[in-house]
């Protein structure tokens, strides 16, 4: 067992697994045969499965949307890529948030999945982001929560429920969908935007994202490298920064159920990140499921994509599909 972080030492360690659905990752390959599949770092593209908007295909009945403004923070007019499904909604949403390290990496790697989501019967987006380190900390944080602000007043137009949004995101990208995870309400992290909105989501997938910043240190390959650019600084001079950074020190009972999917070879986000962000929460009495990927590393790929993909499918579909 894990020795959590001294900020989660009195956390009961939970070891969470659940069984998911081969149908489900056999539809998600159907839906994805096309795209390249690739094993990504902290700093790459951050993505599980990534398909050029060259490749994309559109189904029938699916339709498709590319570069909705939704938020326009320091003039950086900040855009969405969207996917529609066909028949009469409400229906639920899922934002997408690619990863890259906090630095580098783009809303179309996420095209495919969120035109597979819409075959599904989710209205699902990919959101551009401000970038370190021209927009360091709290910036990114800012921008996904403005862009759930987006969709709950854009409801009526694109026939979305508001009741019913979920996030999910790849390391830099899952860091982020747990952040919005874990502080609803906290007017430090709202920006700017449709402020009579509420930026909270009804649940968080998270594929391999960090929990604790300030443990990243000598645990990553290149967190000395990536962090300091997100927080302007390392740990010993923002340490502060690095704390409030962290989704583990956010957590409590108003946290949205989460699912974290992480491999335990990851040489980018220790395994560890994963067991922590579980045992805060299963601490603090929230639904969360942990999907241990044996011997996978920082992205996924043949059986273990597959299986992270259908455990998403599931987990979506049963907290978002009900009302």
């Amino acid at each position: 067992m894990t020795t959590p972080p001294p900020s989660a030492a009195n956390s009961p360690a939970v070891s969470v697994n659940r069984a998911f659905s081969l149908g489900a990752s056999l539809f998600l390959y159907r839906c994805w045969k096309s795209a390249l599949v690739a094993v990504v770092s902290l700093s790459g593209p951050l993505l599980p499965l990534r398909m050029e908007a060259a490749e994309l295909v559109i189904p029938e009945g699916i339709k498709f949307e590319r570069g909705v403004e939704f938020s326009n923070p320091a003039e950086q007019h900040l855009e969405l890529n969207m996917a529609l499904p066909s028949g009469k909604g409400p229906f639920p949403a899922v934002l997408c948030i690619h990863g890259g390290g906090f630095r580098a990496g783009k809303r179309e790697s996420y095209d495919g999945l969120c035109v597979a989501l819409a075959q599904q019967g989710y209205v699902a987006v990919t959101i551009t982001y401000r970038l370190a380190p021209a927009f360091p900390f709290p910036a990114a944080v800012q921008d996904c929560k403005a862009a759930v602000r987006w969709l709950r007043a854009n409801a009526g137009k694109y026939q979305i429920d508001p009741a019913r949004i979920g996030v999910t995101g790849g390391s830099a990208g899952g860091h982020l969908a747990q952040f919005l995870g874990v502080t609803e309400g906290i007017r430090e992290f709202e920006g700017d935007g449709n402020l009579d909105q509420s930026s909270a989501v009804k649940c968080v997938v998270n594929y391999y994202g960090p929990s604790d910043l300030t443990q990243s240190y000598g645990k990553s390959v290149d967190a000395a490298e990536v962090l300091p650019l997100f927080f302007g600084g390392n740990l010993e001079q923002k340490r502060r920064e690095h704390v409030w950074g962290s989704p583990l020190n956010w957590v409590s009972p108003k946290a949205a159920p989460t699912l974290c999917v992480h491999g335990t070879d990851d040489k980018y986000v220790a395994f560890e990140q994963a067991e922590w962000m579980v045992d805060r929460l299963k601490a603090c009495q929230v639904e969360v499921e942990l999907l241990k990927l044996e011997g996978a590393g920082h992205g996924f790929k043949g059986a273990d994509a597959e299986k992270a993909q259908a455990a998403l499918l599931e987990f979506f579909g049963r907290h978002l599909k009900t009302r």
